[in-house]
């Protein structure tokens, strides 16, 4: 059974390299998991969005709330999917942009067409915040 968990946190002194690590590590983790999904960060807190086998996701997220590079992880949304949003993408970084008028558009752009409504209305909720 595949689920998707849609959580934030925050990690206020995490730096680009410490995300550029982290996204490296799902590259290389996540494909033997069957873990794929989307990671946007704000410079201050993390979006993100799993997809895979229950048990798989289940225990990332335990792992994902005990790291300490951030706190206050908040599942969102977790639900069972027939079928992945993001099927080719072992962690893709969604960017946001620089300017919050375009970050709309760049996220309508960017986010797979495969999302729930109800999903991709959280994640570009997520990114005009700021």
């Amino acid at each position: 059974m595949l689920s998707q968990y849609l959580y934030i946190s925050t990690a206020p002194t995490l730096g680009r390299d410490e995300v550029e690590s982290i996204l490296a590590a799902s590259a290389r983790n996540n494909p033997a998991r069957g873990i794929t999904g989307l990671l946007l960060f704000n410079g201050r807190n993390f979006l993100q969005l799993l997809e895979g086998e229950e048990g798989e996701v289940a225990a990332l997220m335990e792992t994902i709330t005990a790291d300490p590079r951030h706190a206050g992880v908040s599942v969102l949304d977790c639900r069972t999917i027939a079928e992945r949003a993001c099927p080719n993408w072992a962690m893709k970084r969604v960017m946001i942009a620089e300017s919050i008028d375009s970050r709309r558009e760049t996220l309508e752009r960017d986010l797979p067409q495969g999302l729930d409504p109800e999903v991709r209305k959280m994640i570009v909720n997520f990114a005009v915040l700021n």
